[in-house]
């Protein structure tokens, strides 16, 4: 069993937990489970952040709220996610993880869809007294836009800047980014970022936040402004998140330029 001092950042991909094909919000509870099971073997300081899936994208879409401000779409759909947080904390803390809920759009504010601030004194207090919070893709409010939809591949690079976070990793529904052959590229660095962005695609269900191409985007930016490495590996296989908060590197690393 591993404990560290140092934070790690857990994202679990909406395809990871919830069935993204599905109208409305669907868990995958077998699947929930399982990561829940390998998440309690890790002692150390932890953030969780988990996609909206099925129950963000599909209302997300039908208000057009990547496009337009819609108060009630914006309403619906925020407590749909906050439904799935709720079943994200349930079976955590079923396994003893001592998960508190943080809802993005009570204490982020964005800008044109990008952070402006988050409210992080009680999630630095959090971690400080051993629980472990857990965020996720939101509707949020919006300077210029109204409300706007956050997505947790911004949430995860926005939290490792500013608290000093240097190992996060990305558990997807994919072995890592794929190559034209359909195996997993074992690292992207923005040297080599152009000859693989021609595969990298969206997501293979509804997503208004970009899919694989929007995680690995976001990541890049981290690592040219923080000289972080991350990691996108598969959530559905089984002990690839209890390996990854363990020390492990599995799945495609993102990483800086190397240095000559």
């Amino acid at each position: 069993m591993n404990v560290s001092t140092e934070p790690v950042i857990l994202k679990l991909g909406g395809s990871a937990i919830t069935d993204k094909g599905a109208f409305e919000g669907v868990v995958k509870e077998e699947a929930l489970l399982r990561i829940a099971r390998e998440v309690s073997g890790f002692r150390g300081k932890m953030i969780i952040v988990h996609g909206a899936g099925s129950f963000g994208h599909t209302y997300a879409k039908k208000y057009g709220l990547d496009r337009n401000f819609d108060p009630e779409g914006s309403i619906i759909t925020h407590e749909s996610v906050k439904k799935l947080s709720s079943r994200v904390v349930e079976a955590l803390n079923g396994f003893g993880v001592r998960a508190i809920a943080v809802h993005p759009m009570g204490c982020t504010v964005c800008r044109n869809g990008r952070i402006e601030s988050m409210y992080l004194e009680g999630i630095k207090l959090m971690l400080e007294k051993g629980f472990v919070p857990v965020l996720h893709g939101d509707v949020v409010m919006d300077l210029k836009l109204g409300t706007c939809i956050l997505s947790g591949d911004q949430i995860v690079p926005y939290l490792a800047k500013e608290l000093g976070i240097t190992r996060l990793g990305l558990g997807s529904a994919e072995d890592g980014v794929l190559d034209r052959d359909g195996k997993p590229v074992p690292e992207i660095t923005p040297e080599n970022f152009e000859e693989f962005r021609q595969c990298i695609g969206g997501s293979g269900s509804t997503d208004v936040t970009g899919g694989m191409l929007g995680k690995v985007l976001e990541l890049l930016e981290l690592s040219k402004n923080s000289s972080i490495t991350s990691y996108i590996f598969n959530a559905g296989k089984a002990d690839n998140i209890y390996r990854f908060l363990n020390g492990e590197s599995i799945g495609t690393r993102i990483s800086p330029d190397k240095r000559v």
